[in-house]
C-alpha cells in the first residue's frame, strides 16, 4: 500500500529534540511493508504558513494517490476543512494518543475522519454511545525492531527515561532519599534528553526500569512539600491515567519494568508475571528493594513481558489488524 503520514517528524516539531513518537513507531514500522512518505505540517507551518501548509496537504492527496491518510495530530495546526476534504481522495486514520483525557479534542476532530484510534480497551462501547462508531481500538505497542534486547551489563539499579514534572521529580527524590541510586533522562532533568538509541541502552543497562504516572498525584506529602504543585495540577487537564507506549517499549527490550498501576494494564501484561507494579510511592520503594533483591525473578519477568510483547503487541501487529478492519488488507497484510 502507498501510506500518506500526516505527523510531525520530530518531537514536538523541534529537531533539537530529535525523531518524533510517530517517526519511530508508525514510519520505522509501515516502511518495511508498505511505501510511506511522511507529510510533516510542523515543519511545513513554519516555512509556509498555517493556510498554505493546508492548501499543500489538500494538493498532496489530490495530485499523488495514496491508500490510506494516517493523521497524528497536536494542536490546531491543520483545519477541519482540509482534512475533511483530504476524506474526498483516500481513506483516512486518526491516531489519538490521549483521548481519554483530551475529551472535547476528540470530540471535535473524530467526525472528520472515516477512522479513528482509542488506547481504551472499552472504546468501542463509550465511544457508540457517544455517537462516534466509527473508533478502533488501537493501543500502544513497540517496534520490536528499534526496541530490542542487547547483552549489555546491568550498571544501573534503577533508571527512569521521561520528561520532569513536579510529581516525577518529588518521586524520583524519595527513591534517593531511601538509599536507591536512580539514573534519570529526559526533557527538563538536569541530564537531559538521550538520544534513542542511548534511551534503548538505558533499558537494556538498568535492572529495574521504572514507567512513572504522568497524571496528577494527590500524595499529601508532595503537596505540602510543593503547594505550587497541587495548584498547577488542578489546572492540568490530564485527569486520568492511562496505558502509555513506555509500557511496551521497555518491555521490547527484554528489559525489567516497574510501573505505576492504570486500568487496562492487566489486559495488556499479566501483573506480577510479565511487569511489576506499584501502588502508592511508598510501595514503589518497597518493590524496587524487592525486585532488585531476587535477580532470578526480575530476569523471568523481563523475559516473559518481552515474549508477550513480540506475540502481541508490536505496532505491524497492530496496524495489520487496522487496515483489515478499514478493509484496506487482509489479515496477511496483503493489500486487498
Amino acid at each position: 500500500m502507498k501510506i500518506l503520514l500526516v505527523c510531525m517528524e520530530h518531537d514536538y516539531g523541534d529537531p533539537s529534540r530529535g525523531r518524533s513518537y510517530e517517526y519511530f513507531n508508525f514510519y520505522d514500522s509501515l516502511r518495511t511493508q508498505h511505501a510511506v512518505e511522511i507529510f510533516d505540517y510542523m515543519q511545513l507551518l513554519k516555512i509556509h504558513g498555517k493556510q498554505a501548509m493546508n492548501e499543500m496537504l489538500v494538493a498532496k492527496v489530490a495530485n499523488e494517490y495514496f491508500d490510506v491518510a494516517i493523521f497524528s495530530l497536536y494542536t490546531d495546526q491543520l483545519d477541519a476543512f482540509s482534512v475533511e476534504a483530504v476524506r474526498s481522495y483516500t481513506r483516512t486514520l486518526c491516531f489519538f494518543h490521549d483521548d481519554n483525557w483530551r475529551r472535547d479534542f476528540v470530540k471535535f476532530w473524530a467526525p472528520k475522519f472515516d477512522y479513528f484510534t482509542s488506547s481504551d480497551y472499552e472504546c468501542q462501547t463509550k465511544y457508540t454511545k457517544a455517537g462516534l462508531p466509527h473508533v478502533i481500538h488501537f493501543p500502544f505497542g513497540a517496534n520490536e525492531r528499534l526496541y530490542a534486547p542487547s547483552s549489555l551489563p546491568k550498571i544501573n539499579d534503577v533508571s527512569f527515561v521521561g520528561g520532569w514534572n513536579p510529581a516525577r521529580d518529588w518521586l524520583i527524590r524519595r527513591l534517593r532519599k531511601a538509599g536507591l541510586t536512580v539514573a534519570v533522562a529526559g526533557y527538563g532533568w538536569p541530564e537531559g534528553i538521550i538520544e534513542h538509541d542511548a534511551m534503548v541502552r538505558m533499558f537494556n543497562q538498568s535492572k529495574i526500569n521504572l514507567n512513572l504516572t504522568n497524571s496528577r498525584c494527590w500524595d499529601v506529602r508532595m503537596i505540602a512539600s510543593r503547594p505550587l504543585s497541587g495548584i498547577r495540577q488542578l489546572r492540568s487537564p490530564k485527569d486520568a491515567e492511562q496505558i502509555k507506549a513506555r509500557h511496551f517499549e521497555i518491555n521490547s527490550c527484554g528489559a525489567f519494568q516497574l510501573s505505576y498501576y492504570v486500568e487496562g494494564l492487566e489486559r495488556a501484561y499479566l501483573i506480577g508475571e510479565e511487569i511489576g507494579v506499584y501502588a502508592t510511592p511508598d510501595d514503589m520503594i518497597e518493590k524496587a528493594r524487592y525486585y532488585l533483591a531476587n535477580e532470578d525473578l526480575r530476569e523471568s519477568m523481563a523475559e516473559a513481558g518481552y515474549r508477550r510483547t513480540l506475540k502481541d503487541h508490536t505496532f505491524r501487529q497492530h496496524f495489520r489488524r487496522v487496515f483489515g478492519q478499514m478493509g484496506l488488507c487482509e489479515d496477511n497484510g496483503d493489500a486487498v
